[in-house]
């Protein structure tokens, strides 16, 4: 379930510019990636730079795509033995648990990854002499932003009494069925 046509104005715009982004460096890692492999081919030489900015670009990806699939609700789920097994109301608590879980999980992260990229600060990359830390801190902002989303989205789950194992009367579950 979309969750970003319910978010209010500042978190559409930070959604919006997490896909922005998405795409902007999804087509540089591309481009890179390609022009390497041609000068590699037809030249005879590879461009040193590109590697690291790649590396970089990839992993800010990831950590930004997590933000963008939390935005979205995307994150996988398998929900078959709760949904055959337990009642409605256990499984709105088991969510909220679950939910509770995952907000205590990404505050570590958010913490251990900041540690790590204040350690790494001062050193270097060997090519462009940026600072290691710099490739870490995307774990932290990645997850801070999934944080942001997930708090967001938990809200609007409790608000509505929704959430994606909570069935409504008619059997259904679907989230338009709670507005």
């Amino acid at each position: 379930m979309d969750y970003r046509d319910r978010y209010p104005l500042v978190l559409k715009n930070l959604s919006t510019f997490i896909d922005l982004f998405l795409a902007i460096g999804g087509l540089a890692v591309l481009i890179l990636i390609f022009t390497n492999v041609v000068l590699r081919g037809a030249a005879g030489f590879d461009l040193a730079w590109s590697l690291e900015i790649t590396a970089f670009l990839l992993l800010w990806l990831t950590f930004m795509g997590c933000a963008a699939a939390t935005a979205r609700g995307a994150h996988m789920r398998v929900t078959e033995i709760v949904d055959n097994l337990f009642s409605p109301k256990f499984k709105h608590l088991l969510e909220i648990a679950i939910n509770l879980f995952i907000t205590l999980l990404l505050i570590s992260l958010i913490y251990h990854g900041y540690n790590i990229s204040l350690h790494t600060w001062a050193q270097k990359t060997t090519v462009l002499y940026w600072p290691v830390g710099f490739l870490y801190a995307a774990l932290p902002v990645g997850i801070l932003f999934t944080l942001i989303f997930h708090l967001y989205n938990f809200y609007l789950d409790i608000r509505h009494g929704a959430g994606p194992v909570c069935v409504k009367n008619t059997g259904t579950r679907d989230w338009e069925d709670y507005e």
